[in-house]
């Protein structure tokens, strides 16, 4: 790791990458993000349960894209910490050759690099240190890992909430799907104080944590996360709780998380 990455790494103030790990029971993590997880839990008691069901989402939403959509490259943007099935893990179970790049521009996230870098030798796994600001950047450093001639997954889960502004949100998810041919797929989640999936607990807690926390974080409605799939064909079930879509087990219950998966016609 760079001088450069460590001046980076903040142990005062909590980081999302770290909490999430926390509320996953990974051990990546330190006293003052374990402390505002906690008590963003005391506000939200559901938090853990919203990132359990999102991890589940992206062991689902994968297999179906390897085992089902013939998907064999993947470009996970907003990586995090690693936990168990991560997208390279999930993909390369299905189909050995599939190709993967994580893309993160964290300085714990980095560190723990070399963790993800570990995919079957008939695929390929590799790591990109940018910002999801800039997707063009990203673009430009996916290759030749990536053939963008070709079908590719586009993964942003929990990413997008740090985009403020959502005209910029948009405009970023646009860049990455224009770059991309027809057959490739665009998978998201996101929170939402949505009522009816009980985001009510959403408002407090990510109050408090914009407050005492980085990098700051918003919901979104039902409306401004459909605009990001527009010109895409939405999957069924269409734009539902991350836990709802395609579940293993009946239909659970439903957490604050939005989840879509959508195809590039």
């Amino acid at each position: 790791m760079t001088s450069d990455h460590i001046d980076r790494v903040r142990t005062d103030i909590a980081h999302n990458a770290r909490v999430w790990n926390y509320w996953l029971g990974g051990k990546d993590n330190y006293p003052v993000d374990r402390a505002v997880g906690d008590r963003v839990t005391s506000l939200h008691p559901g938090i853990g349960e919203v990132a359990r069901a999102d991890r589940a989402f992206l062991r689902r939403t994968v297999t179906y894209l390897a085992a089902e959509a013939g998907t064999r490259q993947f470009l996970d943007i907003g990586t995090g910490l690693p936990t168990a099935d991560n997208t390279h893990e999930v993909a390369q179970r299905v189909a050995p050759d599939a190709r993967i790049v994580y893309v993160d521009n964290d300085p714990i996230v980095l560190t723990h690099a070399r963790a993800l870098l570990t995919g079957s030798p008939e695929g390929a796994t590799e790591y990109v240190d940018a910002d999801a600001h800039r997707p063009e950047e990203i673009l430009a450093a996916v290759e030749p890992t990536l053939d963008l001639a070709r079908p590719v997954a586009v993964m942003m889960l929990g990413i997008l909430n740090f985009v403020l502004d959502t005209g910029e949100a948009r405009r970023i998810v646009r860049t990455l799907m224009d770059a991309v041919p027809s057959g490739s797929h665009l998978v998201l989640t996101h929170p939402t104080t949505d009522p009816e999936l009980g985001g009510e607990g959403n408002v407090e807690a990510m109050a408090f944590w914009n407050a005492n926390a980085t990098p700051p974080i918003t919901a979104r409605t039902r409306e401004e996360f459909g605009s990001f799939l527009e010109g895409l064909e939405v999957l069924e079930p269409g734009v539902v709780s991350c836990a709802s879509w395609r579940p293993d087990q009946g239909p659970g219950s439903p957490v604050p998380q939005f989840g879509a998966v959508a195809r590039k016609p």
